[in-house]
């Protein structure tokens, strides 16, 4: 896959070019597409994920710079949690099965056990995520477990609506963390660690995904921003082996999400 950056001139364009988002065009930015100097190739992909931060190596370093998640409020957990699963599923069904395992085993690690202090109320069932990690460890594809990948996304879901969040602070908190994870995962146009890489695409299409549910005329600009983020690491996910954006390019398109989130406050 090759990063080809690009800015649409206006909202009006970006909606008919994102015709599967069905977003109605707001506004029009006037933006002239900004040529950018080539992009590096990648390193190559590596063989496991076991160098890449793991299960709290430098995740928790960029976490720690946000909340301890020991304080930090459910639903911003719970955020960070879909996350992890987002970026796990879209591995998995990229065929990527050793590459989503760290994610999707997130939510039942006992490393991240303070991140589920009272999630239990809201829905969580670990049996599901369970049964997911015992599917990667039986070499199943992403097509033999579909209906526990479903149930995974549905529990997410699920626990996301119960939390009765405030979306807009869901959604700045998972930008900051976006940001923060991919700075960590990229560097001189190269994927330096994967894991981070891949989190920060989870938390971008966890917060797509909360905007999409504001369901306003309001929340449109919104919406289609976080269209454009998502729509800045390849179309078959999120995979080791990607020619990824430019740092610039990602923190950019993260201010233009935050400026439009100022206006939902």
């Amino acid at each position: 896959m090759t990063y080809t950056p690009k800015r649409w001139a206006s909202l009006g364009l970006g909606a008919a070019l994102l015709g599967t988002t069905s977003l109605t065009a707001c506004g029009d930015r006037n933006e002239p597409v900004r040529a950018e100097a080539p992009v590096a190739a990648p390193a190559p992909a590596p063989a496991s994920m076991a160098g890449e931060g793991g299960e709290g190596g430098t995740e928790n370093g960029a976490m720690a710079g946000m909340a301890d998640m020991q304080t930090l409020p459910v639903d911003k957990r719970i955020a960070f949690m879909s996350g992890h699963v987002a970026a796990g599923l879209a591995l998995f069904r990229a065929g990527a099965p050793d590459q989503a395992a760290r994610h999707l085993l997130h939510p039942v690690s006992e490393t991240h056990a303070a991140e589920r202090a009272g999630i239990d109320a809201l829905g969580f069932d670990a049996a599901i995520f369970e049964k997911v990690s015992a599917d990667l460890a039986a070499g199943k594809s992403a097509e033999e477990i579909a209906p526990e990948l479903d149930a995974a996304e549905a529990n997410i879901a699920l626990m996301q609506q119960n939390a009765n969040a405030d979306p807009v602070g869901q959604i700045d908190f998972l930008m900051d963390t976006c940001i923060a994870e991919y700075k960590i995962g990229v560097a001189e146009g190269q994927i330096v660690e994967a894991g981070e890489f891949q989190d920060a695409y989870g938390f971008a299409v966890t917060a797509r995904d909360i905007a999409k549910r504001l369901d306003t005329p309001e929340a449109q600009p919104l919406v289609m921003e976080l269209e454009l983020l998502v729509r800045m690491w390849p179309s078959k996910g999120p995979l080791a082996e990607s020619i990824p954006a430019p740092v610039n390019e990602i923190a950019a398109q993260v201010s233009r999400v935050k400026l439009e989130l100022s206006g939902l406050r």
